[in-house]
């Protein structure tokens, strides 16, 4: 790990098209990048590995993670929303709240399954 950089660690239950080098924003904003991928074969998560860059004590420990893709077809990436609580997230913390990879083929495969069944 860099020097003045900390890690973060989020759990999410898909991370597809997520790479290593992916970056990670806050409002639009690049405070970080994807440093590495494992899997949990007993739980079936993803655990995603973060280098935060500056210092810790910047992000509260109810701060939210979501896989988001940039554009319609673009990269994916990780977006941070804050929280409000008082304590502050520090190295190797788990971010608790994360919201996984919108997949679009799951989605319209949903569809397609509604629209076959109705």
């Amino acid at each position: 790990r860099e020097e003045g950089n900390y890690r973060l660690y989020a759990t999410f239950s898909d991370v597809a098209g997520l790479r290593v080098r992916s970056k990670v924003s806050m409002a639009g904003v690049t405070i970080g990048r994807v440093t590495g991928i494992t899997v949990d074969p007993a739980y079936g998560q993803a655990t995603v590995e973060m280098q935060i860059i500056g210092s810790t004590g910047q992000l509260p420990v109810d701060t939210g993670a979501r896989i988001l893709t940039e554009g319609l077809l673009g990269a994916r990436y990780i977006s941070l929303m804050p929280g409000a609580d008082d304590e502050m997230l520090a190295d190797c913390d788990y971010i608790e709240d994360t919201q996984g990879a919108l997949v679009l083929e799951n989605l319209i495969g949903e569809f397609v399954t509604r629209l076959g069944g109705s």
